[in-house]
């Protein structure tokens, strides 16, 4: 039998770990291409090309949490509509095993954390050590440095974009952690990573998780697909003897077995562990994730 709307939600809250208020009620199932998250009391709705099923929409109204769709368009900046339940502020505050992200439903295509991620945020607090030094390139919001930092690291946070370190900022401040004892770039990573490697700076723990496609300050083209193995490798460079990096991507042009190549070519002689996507996400396993274990 096809479970409702309020089943799954008790269904996945109950996976959940403690201290959590955020994830995935539906991964496309059973609504083909809808995709629905809960985000502490609200629920947002992602459509992929597709409207809203009239039946969903009532099972959504009778929740009485408020509702709020969107299209999942890369394109797109609207921010998501609400259809339902109490009006409340776009910019709140999730928790994850006790770390609290500030979110805002104005910020585009994403809302400011990346559910899927979360059981690697978790391992990256469980790896870091009291001064261990991490790099969180490509870092969006800065949730991994949070981790790091809740766990005692000196991080270095990297990103293109300004916003996304001063939201990284307000992370840390969110879970009493003082950001002007840790360190953030603004830049491209792979030009970051060559200065790092000829400063000779080294870090115990490095974070890549890039957008399969992006351009850099000066118009020059990254693409996953042809451009990762490098990337592990100057990652590589910056690491310590002992050293971890998590790789990651959610490109789907390429298989888990290929990406596994493509970072072994780029960290060879390493330990490679699989990391299984969160138990919510039970739809299409998109993400890939390896965490790579230097021997020394």
């Amino acid at each position: 039998m096809t479970p409702t709307l309020q089943e799954l939600i008790e269904s996945k809250r109950a996976k959940m770990p403690e201290q959590t208020n955020a994830f995935r009620v539906s991964d496309g199932y059973p609504w083909s291409d809808v995709f629905i998250d809960m985000l502490d009391n609200r629920l947002l709705i992602s459509l992929r090309n597709c409207p809203l099923p009239k039946k969903l929409r009532r099972q959504l109204e009778a929740t009485g949490l408020s509702v709020f769709v969107k299209q999942l368009d890369k394109d797109n900046k609207q921010v998501p509509e609400q259809i339902a339940g109490p009006i409340l502020p776009l910019r709140f505050e999730i928790e994850e095993n006790g770390v609290v992200y500030m979110m805002d439903m104005e910020a585009g295509y994403s809302q400011g954390i990346f559910l899927d991620q979360r059981d690697n945020r978790y391992e990256l607090r469980q790896r870091c050590k009291h001064g261990n030094t991490i790099l969180n390139t490509f870092s969006y919001t800065g949730a991994f440095s949070v981790c790091g930092a809740i766990a005692g690291a000196q991080t270095t946070t990297l990103d293109l974009a300004r916003p996304c370190l001063d939201w990284c900022k307000v992370n840390m401040k969110l879970n009493g952690i003082d950001p002007e004892s840790h360190h953030f770039c603004k830049g491209d990573t792979l030009h970051w990573l060559e200065r790092f490697k000829r400063q000779g700076r080294r870090f115990d723990g490095i974070v890549l998780d890039p957008p399969t496609f992006s351009r850099d300050e000066k118009g020059r083209i990254w693409r996953v697909e042809t451009d990762y193995e490098k990337l592990v490798a100057l990652a590589f460079d910056c690491l310590t003897d002992h050293g971890w990096i998590l790789c990651s991507t959610n490109c789907r042009k390429f298989s888990l077995e290929d990406f596994h190549a493509m970072v072994l070519a780029g960290a060879p002689n390493c330990k490679l562990t699989t990391s299984p996507m969160p138990v919510d996400f039970d739809g299409e396993p998109y993400l890939k994730c390896i965490w790579v274990d230097r021997r020394g």
